[in-house]
């Protein structure tokens, strides 16, 4: 094997090697890597890791050679409270969980789906008031919420649990990345933080554990994803999962697909909010699209446009980290990396690389038209991962987010909130500091 050495990043410390710039600078610092090499070694405390900066060598690990690889250290990191899900799993566990779960995912599945999308998005706007500053990004985590929890548990969580769920989801999210790339003893500390993460741990998964065991004793009562896993048989062994399996895919769906259907939301809404021309583009599609009907499935592919909006944000706002480890001695970008070494593969820098992406920085949804689309490399954009671990859930989502944009602006026109500025805040993935903005009713029709 070569004995090439990769470089490593600025910024190191001893002890702390690059813990202080992976969380105080996040996607900054991983999105300037690229300029060092396609493999730069960073230390997450005394530990060493290798970020990857080039889509050729991302492909190869998550997909081309993915026999070779498992989860890295911030799966390892959010075992505890996700369990063994599709998220944290990997293998033949993997494998056989995926297998089991798919069907519950296929097209017609989520045709269903699409009413109770459009029907929390229009119930959410019914509760507005016109001209009412509205925060935006905590009502797309209730109506995310709400739409997951309709699509996994039916009617099993009434509208305090499901608040209650949510509240505590975010706490998870908000604090599982600092606890991924943070020393182990700092997890450990009797610190408030700590304390708050740990009794939202025990909340969400005593709840879930609680509507299974209900499904279970009752399993003939709802037509929901939870059904379908109680249900669902291994073709090969006839064997079905076990309690344990169905609630950890429960809490590992719940999680991941709130939270990418919320901050895909509230920036879209976001950028849609101070982009008039956007704005316009968008008001036209909805109206000619809808005709002051609610959104249906056979109007996701006729949305061509706020398609576009979507694949921008997804773009633009990426997650942070990804972590794979080989499974064996490997050599990779001409680097020789031993068995259980940690690589980091960061979507968001892939996406603002400008050997990819021309004017990175730019939002602009036209990149995505078919003929400019065509150009961006192949394996640079991956906002559902890729291989045998990309989100499973990710036509879900698409539909999820393009319905309720659309429902959305059939009805009113979202503008930004003068003097409150909005900033980006990074856990793993970038959610807004606040995102007031004001309600402004319109009819099909009016700009």
């Amino acid at each position: 094997m070569s004995t090439a050495r990769a470089p490593r990043a600025p910024g190191w410390l001893p002890l702390l090697g690059h813990t202080i710039p992976l969380l105080s600078q996040r996607t900054k610092f991983t999105s300037s890597l690229h300029r060092y090499g396609d493999i730069v070694e960073v230390h997450i405390g005394s530990q060493p890791g290798y970020v990857l900066t080039d889509k050729a060598l991302v492909h190869e690990v998550l997909v081309a050679d993915a026999g070779n690889y498992e989860r890295g250290r911030v799966f390892d990191k959010l075992r505890p409270f996700m369990g063994n899900g599709l998220v944290t799993s990997t293998g033949r566990q993997h494998r056989r969980q995926r297998r089991l779960m798919q069907p519950a995912f296929h097209r017609r599945e989520i045709a269903g789906y699409v009413t109770s999308m459009s029907k929390a998005a229009t119930e959410m706007v019914d509760s507005w008031r016109a001209g009412e500053a509205r925060p935006i990004d905590d009502d797309m985590h209730v109506v995310a919420g709400t739409v997951v929890a309709k699509a996994l548990f039916s009617e099993s969580l009434d509208t305090p649990a499901l608040r209650e769920f949510l509240r505590c989801n975010r706490i998870l999210v908000a604090h599982s990345t600092v606890r991924a790339m943070s020393p182990a003893v700092i997890g450990a500390l009797p610190l408030p933080v700590n304390r708050r993460f740990d009794r939202a741990v025990e909340h969400v998964r005593r709840a879930v554990r609680e509507v299974v065991t209900e499904r279970r004793a009752h399993p003939d009562e709802h037509s929901d994803l939870l059904s379908m896993l109680l249900a669902a048989r291994d073709e090969d062994t006839a064997e079905g999962m076990t309690d344990d399996e169905v609630h950890d895919e429960m809490i590992t769906l719940f999680v991941a697909g709130v939270e990418t259907a919320s901050r895909a939301l509230a920036w879209a809404f976001h950028e849609i909010g101070r982009r008039p021309d956007v704005e316009s583009r968008l008001l036209a599609e909805v109206d000619e699209v809808l005709e002051g009907g609610p959104a249906g499935i056979e109007d996701v592919p006729r949305l061509t446009y706020t398609r576009q909006v979507v694949n921008e944000v997804l773009r633009f706002y990426g997650p942070w980290l990804l972590m794979r480890r080989p499974t064996t001695d490997v050599e990779l970008g001409g680097v020789r990396l031993a068995a259980g070494t940690e690589l980091i593969v960061s979507p968001h820098a892939l996406h603002h690389d400008p050997r990819s992406f021309p004017d990175p920085d730019r939002f602009d949804p036209d990149r995505w038209l078919p003929e400019r689309a065509a150009e961006v490399p192949r394996h640079a954009y991956i906002p559902f991962a890729a291989g045998v671990h990309q989100c499973i859930g990710s036509a879900f989502a698409l539909a999820e987010i393009t319905v309720v944009i659309a429902t959305v602006l059939s009805r009113v026109r979202l503008e930004p909130v003068p003097g409150k500025p909005v900033r980006e805040l990074v856990t793993n993935v970038p959610v807004p500091s606040q995102l007031p903005m004001t309600v402004v009713p319109r009819t099909p029709g009016e700009a």
